[in-house]
């Protein structure tokens, strides 16, 4: 499925030196952290430090009347935050809730969810558990700013208006993870992530990316 982009080539090629520009030096510094992290996960619970999953996002492509978004599915990385082999079938439960009849509506968030971990739940409180997803930038699957990429039965779920989100590429952090991380119905996080799709520039980007670190900081919203 395709949508056609309403920005220039321009925009799009300076936002992937912009991703490279502060994704790198990024990447690099937070190497040692990354494997601290690594070996506490190995050692709190049994199973992989990386989570990885298909996930669903768009990137332009050439098409017949110039570029135009392409969705897809790529292999997303997290550190791993769950028991192993945790069961995926409440968060598809709590998502086919959310896009009922009535179309999206309520938070994504499962409360007291025993699959987390001792170490996942403070690697989520911090947002530390989102740092494998440089290595999805660095490879061009993920952009530092954007909207999230959704799991595939989320995407599957989409509808009209509601496929407008995937117009852009997905990031690591976005509108909603900025001023609100988790604290409004996925309904509104869907109409900030196309407002943010619309209206995306690199000075939108870097004032994103700005306001992500108090959010991140300050923890609320996260769990």
């Amino acid at each position: 499925m395709t949508s056609a982009s309403q920005k220039s080539g321009f925009y799009f090629i300076a936002k992937r030196i912009f991703d490279l520009v502060f994704g790198v030096p990024f990447l690099l510094v937070s190497l040692p952290v990354m494997a601290v992290i690594a070996v506490l996960i190995r050692l709190d619970s049994l199973g992989p430090a990386i989570f990885i999953q298909e996930r669903v996002g768009a990137k332009r492509v050439a098409g017949s009347r110039g570029k135009v978004w392409e969705i897809r599915t790529f292999r997303f990385y997290k550190f791993r935050s769950m028991i192993r082999n945790a069961d995926q079938s409440l968060h598809v439960q709590c998502v086919r809730e959310l896009f009922g009849n009535q179309g999206p509506a309520g938070k994504f968030k499962l409360s007291d969810d025993t699959r987390i971990t001792r170490i996942g739940r403070f690697l989520r409180k911090s947002s530390l558990d989102e740092l494998p997803q440089l290595f999805n930038v660095l490879r061009g699957d993920m952009s530092l700013v954007g909207p999230r990429p959704v799991p595939v039965y989320e995407a599957a779920l989409y509808q009209g208006p509601d496929l407008e989100r995937l117009t852009a590429t997905p990031g690591i952090t976005g509108p909603w993870q900025a001023t609100a991380r988790g604290r409004v119905p996925v309904d509104e996080m869907i109409r900030m992530d196309i407002e943010y799709a619309r209206q995306q520039s690199l000075g939108l980007d870097l004032k994103i990316l700005l306001q992500t670190i108090p959010a991140v900081l300050s923890r609320q919203g996260a769990d």
